[in-house]
């Protein structure tokens, strides 16, 4: 979600609008973070100009649900549905349009952890084929599966560190996402785990501990982050000193 705020240098609104924006984070659950955008600085985007101040927009869009007016160089007024004038969007329209921006990447980066963790567990579940007795009860089993025998030893060790690796790379992903690496320090004990556990030290209850463990880190991945807000937006948008002060 990107939330932008826009606004004059010199606008007396600025500051209730922050407070807005922080007390509808809070509302909605949203994670309280966004840009800030002094209309006439030299970093600022063109359409940044093209808005009075203050201005927010959520995913591009005004929360007002008006579009940008070429020179618009004022503040800003926003009437609510009873008709009454205000130096702010109102509460509900912000909230509405945090709540209606899409989250649909989230749902599927948690989709994609859940699933590339089933081939990595599979694999790190599979016994390892060393026993030339236990081939005919192998065979048998997947013999009466329908399945032909197939001595898959020599390729556990490469498929699980791969499948672990993919596993791994979207719990990276989710932390480059969500700031959090907790699941991703989880999910790379729980990858050293299974690999020694398995290979090393053929032990099946420290094998069975990575697969919790990596699981477990999965299902952290998949929580929804918590709100924190920031203790001064002005800094995550990289705003000037006098914004800093305000704060």
């Amino acid at each position: 979600m990107n939330v932008e705020l826009i606004y004059d240098a010199d606008c007396p609104n600025v500051t209730a609008t922050r407070s807005l924006l922080i007390k509808a984070f809070t509302q909605t659950g949203v994670s309280a973070r966004w840009r800030e955008w002094e209309r006439t600085a030299p970093d600022s985007p063109e359409y940044a100009r093209t808005y009075g101040s203050p201005t927010i927009l959520v995913d591009g869009e005004d929360v007002a649900g008006t579009g940008p007016v070429a020179g618009a160089a004022a503040c800003r007024v926003y009437a609510d549905t009873h008709g009454a004038l205000s130096r702010t969007p109102s509460l509900e329209a912000v909230c509405s349009a945090l709540l209606r921006a899409p989250s649909t990447q989230p749902a599927r980066t948690r989709w994609q952890a859940m699933v590339a963790s089933v081939p990595a567990v599979g694999a790190a579940l599979l016994p390892k084929l060393t026993c030339p007795l236990c081939f005919p009860a192998y065979a048998a089993l997947l013999s009466a599966l329908g399945l032909e025998f197939v001595n898959y030893t020599p390729y556990l060790l490469p498929l699980t560190a791969a499948f672990l690796t993919v596993a791994l790379g979207v719990l990276a992903f989710q932390a480059r996402r969500t700031g959090r690496i907790t699941a991703l320090a989880l999910g790379a004990v729980a990858t050293g785990l299974v690999l020694i556990g398995k290979f090393y030290f053929e032990s099946d209850w420290l094998t069975t501990g990575g697969v919790l463990l990596l699981v477990a880190a999965i299902f952290l991945g998949n929580r929804s982050k918590s709100t924190a807000t920031a203790p001064c937006p002005a800094c995550v948008a990289g705003g000037s000193d006098q914004q800093v002060k305000a704060h």
